[in-house]
């Protein structure tokens, strides 16, 4: 079936179907889920940014199971080279010839694990893999597998040894969010009990494939109407950047993802059009992580989403 024949209900039905069987399994804020879905849904990257132990690997594993799409964990560490992620080309004696052998991101679903621990080379190995779906081994472009994605994570107080990510790398993340604990423990014990397994995904039901994920992508692109009055209040958050707190605000690529994630959210809720709840629902986790404040207001304990937060408040939103 092709995304032109796909109506809004089948599409918002199917999605649906992926969220309750993630929920089955994931027992955490729905609405953070449905926030990183919506990112996988138009095709955006995800930075996780949470303590240890709250469920980032987990919540990962669950989602590309679900979506039924290939999955490469990659664990991020100080001796990571970006040969190790991408790939290289390896002699054979046998043959007489250099065989090419492909890295783990030769996969649909990337997990990569505790980013901000390896140095910038290998960080700055993910670029064009997140920009333009393919790598560069040995001089020659290689196509990655489509749909691609990068679920990113990084523990945010225990920075010692750590290479903060640069803006043009953060730049690339859709958006950046937080998971919290868990609000009722005690059901997270419960279900633990009853998975009788250490890895639940085993048990976890493949709702949806690769092809169909891009034809709903595709439909959103296509379907999903954003009206003059929501592109200008999408295109007001612009403002942050004249704020003489902050030295570089959401770049038009940050505005063009705000736009992609409130379509998300519309389906989410049923709707082929935007309203300007979806846009206030996002906001923050699209726009914070490209807020670049200067350094005293940083000293301050100011940070970007608090800026956002309080352009929410200021800005004249549509009727």
């Amino acid at each position: 079936m092709g995304s032109s024949k796909l109506g809004i209900e089948y599409v918002t039905g199917r999605v649906k179907a992926v969220l309750d069987e993630v929920m089955r399994f994931f027992v955490g804020d729905e609405e953070v889920v449905r926030k990183i879905l919506a990112a996988i849904l138009v095709g955006g990257h995800v930075l996780i940014e949470d303590v240890p132990g709250t469920g980032k690997t987990l919540l990962s594993k669950i989602l590309a199971k679900v979506l039924g799409l290939r999955y490469s964990r990659i664990q991020f560490t100080p001796d990571l080279l970006p040969s190790d992620i991408l790939g290289t080309k390896v002699w054979r004696q046998d043959k007489g010839s250099f065989e090419l052998v492909l890295g783990p991101i030769f996969a649909n679903f990337i997990l990569a694990d505790e980013i901000n621990r390896a140095p910038p080379k290998v960080q700055s190995a993910l670029l064009e893999a997140m920009q333009e779906g393919q790598v560069t081994i040995a001089g020659k472009p290689h196509e990655l597998p489509k749909p691609f994605m990068v679920i990113a994570t990084q523990n945010p107080i225990e920075l010692e040894g750590t290479y903060p990510l640069p803006e043009a790398q953060l730049d690339r993340f859709m958006i950046r969010i937080r998971l919290g604990y868990p609000r009722d423990e005690i059901e997270l014990l419960r279900r633990r009990v009853s998975w009788r397994s250490d890895d639940p995904t085993v048990q976890v039901r493949t709702v949806l494939s690769g092809d169909e994920l891009l034809m709903i992508r595709d439909f959103i692109e296509s379907n999903v109407v954003v009206s003059e009055d929501v592109m200008r209040y999408i295109t007001s958050f612009g403002a942050i950047r004249r704020d003489p707190r902050v030295l570089a605000g959401p770049s038009p690529r940050g505005l063009i993802a705000l736009m992609s994630m409130a379509r998300a959210m519309a389906v989410l809720d049923g709707r082929d059009y935007v309203i300007p709840d979806d846009v206030k629902n996002v906001a923050i986790e699209v726009l914070g992580h490209r807020v670049v404040l200067k350094p005293e207001v940083s000293l301050e304990g100011v940070t970007g989403e608090d800026v956002v937060r309080e352009y929410l408040g200021k800005l004249p939103v549509p009727k």
